[in-house]
């Protein structure tokens, strides 16, 4: 009986815990608190963003949550078949008042970290570094049904499975047009503001990758899921 009375203040224990960590830790410290795309990054934003590759139904009702607040204009669409399937993705077309070089596919998970990096810091670097507006950003795909770095026998790569969105420049409210090919190693605001908006979109996704990564990079940051804070 006493082992028994254990268990159960044990159990009692820890609920109470559990009841304290959810009704007095901030959401984006709380692990038991639902996600929200008003979160900043934090270890357990990171964590529930990645859980989100589960949860494909649960991450389509924040996203329509992050469309409702102004972040992200989308469309839902249909499953995709074949070598690359694709489940629950979506056509990403604005980052709320920020404009795209063209609408792009992705999936649900990577869809909502874009958002909320866009409107969390891309947005807010811009207009303290450049003195302007962010209102577009220029980017090369996400969606592509191929090897790493198309090499035969290698494994798929993140944009096989809508995972990944390349971005190669952004543009400004004063005319500004800043790429990643040729700003990113001018010393000078341009420069600074890219290689801010590259440092600043570690912390959302599971992997950053930018011309310091490799040659393949040089034009383009490689915004993707897989990993875990892999900045580079």
């Amino acid at each position: 009986m006493a082992k028994a009375g254990g268990v159960v203040a044990g159990v009692g224990v820890a609920a109470l815990i559990a009841y304290s960590l959810y009704n007095w830790l901030p959401a984006w410290y709380n692990p038991f608190a639902p996600l929200s795309p008003d979160d900043p990054p934090t270890m357990v934003t990171r964590y529930k963003l990645r859980q989100m590759a589960n949860e494909p139904q649960a991450c389509l009702a924040i996203l329509r949550q992050a469309s409702d607040k102004g972040m992200i204009s989308f469309r839902e669409q249909n499953n995709v078949a074949g070598k690359c399937p694709l489940d629950a993705p979506v056509r990403v077309t604005q980052f709320g008042d920020v404009r795209l070089s063209s609408s792009f596919l992705a999936s649900c998970p990577l869809a909502l970290s874009s958002a909320m990096y866009v409107q969390q810091r891309a947005k807010p670097v811009a207009a303290s570094i450049m003195k302007s507006e962010l209102t577009r950003i220029d980017h090369l795909g996400s969606y592509a049904c191929r090897n790493i770095y198309n090499r035969p026998g290698a494994r798929l790569s993140e944009h096989a499975t809508a995972d990944a969105l390349d971005i190669s420049g952004f543009r400004f409210a004063n005319g500004q047009h800043i790429t990643v090919l040729k700003g990113w190693n001018e010393q000078n605001a341009r420069g600074e503001t890219l290689r801010a908006l590259f440092d600043q979109s570690c912390p959302f996704f599971g992997n950053s990758l930018g011309p310091d990564y490799n040659a393949a990079h040089a034009n383009h940051f490689h915004l993707g899921m897989r990993g875990f804070g892999i900045c580079r």
